[in-house]
């Protein structure tokens, strides 16, 4: 069955589109010069980049560039792209020219003919211009990059800090649950003093607080914003005042503190910012690794794991063994991070390909930033949900912290370093506890009694 199709022409000459296609010869050229994976560009920086036509048709109507008309009509089309409307106008390939110059013409084809429809026009009419209006006082080099900063920085923003906050105040509840219950330490997998339950899930917040502010001071350079430098950083062809403007209601309409960039020749030729907020979610996805990995080895068992943590059953876990339940969620938070950490290895690739007056790797930049920031929101949320909300201590962790001999550390400070040992060696040969061994041994037991309290061993210092 044949397609309808239609004509459209750019500077290098004409092309067959189809009929329902809102886009125009340049998106066209690239559709069919990039058919690589099969996923287009994030949509998160489409609706960015319509954001920014819609703020750059308010300032060049002001400065003269554009007629008011023209201008109101491009506003339209891109707040009903912003809302998500149109979708399918936007085909191109993710892994597409470096700069991002396809996506660009794609936006501007696309707001342009809609502006057309608005203004009831034809689509072959020039009344409404892609390059002329929608792309005025711009440039790809500077628009892509900066639709790509604010595309991050709104993601974070509404997204993912929120989720991380959400985990860290989760860990936090748990460990004010589990602030009574005292087990066994280990470093190395081995046992080692007590600690208590809520002071672990106390250094598991942490760590997540920590990672969201380590998110947060990265954004303050993805904050920064290259509009402005045109071409190669030089400005040239972009009017006074249209930046301040742009910028300013960019500022207005997502609440964030965005600002032109110090030196256009630093936010066109290198990407560092978005390095940087990748390698702080590289950092988060370790933290969650380290978390959800301690999670699975605290649930392991019933029966011959260490089995201190009881997870929510929330589905069964083998097809040849019944019964079995496995720690799903925290497999899930793994994986995940595994793949943030490959993002950020792929974003750290692309940063250190800025050549002279341009980085030509922003697209796969943009892609790996956003996806591990979608990533890691969703996967905080599902580990609160689905697991640790539901997680409760078990009677293990009490009943293993009695049978541990590293408790005869705090008798060092008594007996000494030497017939403490003696005292551990001897107690585990002869299946003894502590106590047990100690006692054998001629170790007055009014002393066992005020030094081996499990529980003021978790507070620190000399007993």
């Amino acid at each position: 069955m044949d397609i309808p199709e239609r004509t459209a022409r750019d500077t290098m000459g004409e092309m067959t589109i189809p009929a329902g296609a809102l886009w125009g010869a340049s998106t066209q050229r690239a559709v069919e010069n990039f058919p690589v994976s099969g996923q287009p560009v994030p949509h998160e920086v489409i609706a960015a980049h319509a954001m920014l036509k819609w703020a750059a048709a308010t300032a060049n109507e002001e400065t003269g560039v554009v007629a008011a008309d023209v201008a109101a009509a491009i506003r339209t089309a891109a707040d009903e792209i912003i809302a998500g409307d149109h979708p399918d106008q936007f085909p191109v390939d993710v892994f597409q020219t470096g700069s991002g110059t396809s996506t660009n013409m794609n936006l501007n084809e696309v707001i342009a003919n809609l502006a057309k429809l608005r203004l009831g026009e034809d689509l072959s009419s020039a009344r409404v211009h892609p390059n002329d209006h929608v792309n005025a006082s711009q440039s790809s080099n500077d628009t892509f990059p900066t639709s790509v900063h604010l595309a991050v920085a709104i993601a974070a923003d509404a997204v993912l800090l929120p989720a991380l906050r959400s985990l860290a105040a989760a860990l936090r509840r748990k460990a004010d649950e589990f602030a009574d219950v005292v087990k066994s330490g280990r470093t190395h997998l081995m046992d080692a003093t007590p600690v208590t339950l809520g002071q672990e899930f106390g250094g598991y917040a942490r760590q997540i607080e920590l990672g969201v502010e380590r998110v947060e001071r990265a954004l303050t350079s993805v904050h920064e914003l290259a509009l402005g430098g045109t071409a190669v950083g030089t400005g040239l062809n972009c009017p006074p005042g249209f930046v301040d403007r742009v910028i300013a209601l960019l500022r207005e309409r997502t609440g964030l503190p965005l600002l032109e960039a110090a030196d256009h020749f630093e936010a066109q030729g290198a990407r560092d910012a978005l390095v940087d907020v990748s390698g702080a979610l590289r950092t988060v996805a370790v933290s969650l690794i380290k978390v959800s990995n301690d999670v699975r080895w605290m649930a392991s068992g019933p029966r011959t794991g260490l089995y201190e943590l009881q997870l929510p059953e929330i589905q069964p876990g083998s097809s040849i063994m019944p019964g079995k339940v496995n720690p799903v969620i925290p497999e899930s938070v793994r994986q995940v991070a595994a793949q943030v950490i490959g993002n950020d290895a792929a974003t750290a690739i692309g940063g250190l390909s800025g050549e002279l007056e341009l980085n030509v790797m922003i697209p796969l930049m943009a892609r790996n930033v956003l996806e591990s920031e979608r990533l890691l929101a969703a996967v905080s949320d599902v580990f609160v949900e689905r697991c640790l909300d539901g997680a409760v201590a078990t009677d293990q962790g009490p009943l293993l912290v009695e049978r541990s001999l590293m408790q005869v550390t705090a008798l060092v400070p008594e007996i000494g370093y030497e017939r403490a040992a003696a005292l551990a060696k001897t107690a585990h040969q002869q299946g003894l506890t502590l106590r047990e061994a100690a006692l054998a041994d001629g170790v007055d037991a009014g002393l066992l009694d005020r030094v081996l309290d499990y529980r003021r061993m978790t507070e620190g210092g000399m007993l």
